[in-house]
């Protein structure tokens, strides 16, 4: 687990301290992929370094396992940043070695024998799907494959975090999700707690299960990114979730029309229509789309409304799981439990 309390950091500017972090506080619970997301200069990579015990922070606590890293020095912080692999925005390949040899880099370091080196290398080399560019030299790579050599090269001495900077950074759109099945995978089969900064909503919507969402060194929003999805009013939601773009004429056809969030199988696919047939209402979409977080559906909608049970039925849905929206009226309380 990674706990952050009231991190503030600074750094000296031409006219005053720049304030990179200011009572900054996340958790990152043990076994988690977490985003933390911002744009630049917000603060996300000042994070990274104090949490990778590379810079001190000015105030606060860093706290790995329930470990206070405060004043740790000599033996014992060495021991503690082992346990943390970081992998920089633009992290450097030596370009004369072949990709197994990246990899194996760390482990020749730690001197690890030469069969559990090369049992190692074989198994991180699969996870990052590159068994079959091994003996290939950086230079013969494409962007996304040399940032999976990376990523596998971070994890070949165990750590139990991964701070990954950045890690689509410079990566085609047609590759990043390859990078993101890496730390998907590092986290599901290794057991690594990934901690990943990015610019890129759409990452955290692909593999993050939280999400803290930084702006000019501050913590405005945290929690899982479902549950902030729940919210059309959170940060997240107003980034991740599909946008909602309907025509004037489209509107004027119904008594008045609703925004919905759906979430899951089961509320994507049914509640709309079980509604309409049940209390005898239109619900026609009208806008929105879906989209998926992880592996889950979620959706949201413009929804045109006609019928004098209007209120039951989205009262019923609401009930159900839905997160319901009057656009021209503000939220209303009809928000699931």
């Amino acid at each position: 687990m990674i706990t952050v309390e009231n991190l503030t950091k600074s750094f000296p500017g031409a006219a005053k301290p720049v304030h990179a972090l200011r009572d900054v506080s996340v958790e990152v619970p043990a076994g988690a992929l977490f985003g933390v997301v911002g744009p630049a200069g917000s603060g996300k990579s000042t994070l990274t370094r104090c949490i990778a015990l590379q810079e001190k922070p000015d105030r606060g606590v860093v706290r790995l396992d329930g470990l206070n890293t405060t004043g740790l020095d000599g033996r014992k912080l060495r021991e503690v940043r082992r346990q943390v692999a970081v992998l920089d925005a633009q992290p450097v390949l030596h370009a004369e070695r072949t990709v197994a040899g990246n990899v194996a880099a760390p482990l020749e370091q730690l001197g690890l024998e030469g069969p559990q080196r090369r049992s190692r290398v074989g198994r991180l080399l699969d996870l990052a799907g590159l068994t079959q560019r091994a003996a290939l030299r950086p230079s013969e790579l494409t962007p996304g494959q040399r940032r999976r050599v990376a990523l596998a090269r971070s994890l070949a001495a165990g750590p139990a975090v991964l701070l990954a900077d950045d890690p689509t950074a410079g990566v085609g759109a047609e590759e990043t999700g390859a990078v993101l099945t890496v730390l998907d995978r590092a986290r599901a089969e290794l057991g690594v707690t990934v901690l990943l900064t990015t610019q890129d909503g759409a990452a955290v919507r692909r593999v993050c299960d939280g999400v803290a969402v930084l702006e000019d060194g501050r913590l405005v929003e945290q929690g899982t990114v479902l549950e902030l999805l729940a919210n059309p009013a959170s940060k997240v939601a107003q980034s991740l979730l599909p946008p909602i773009d309907t025509p004037r004429s489209q509107s004027s056809s119904y008594d008045r029309s609703v925004d919905v969030v759906l979430i899951g199988f089961a509320a994507v696919g049914a509640l709309l229509p079980e509604a309409s047939a049940r209390f005898e209402v239109e619900l026609a979409t009208i806008g929105g789309g879906l989209t998926r977080v992880g592996d889950t559906p979620v959706a949201r909608f413009r929804v045109g409304v006609n019928g004098s049970q209007a209120d039951a039925a989205l009262a019923w849905i609401a009930d159900r799981g839905a997160h319901v929206v009057h656009p021209k009226e503000g939220p209303k309380s009809v928000v699931a439990a």
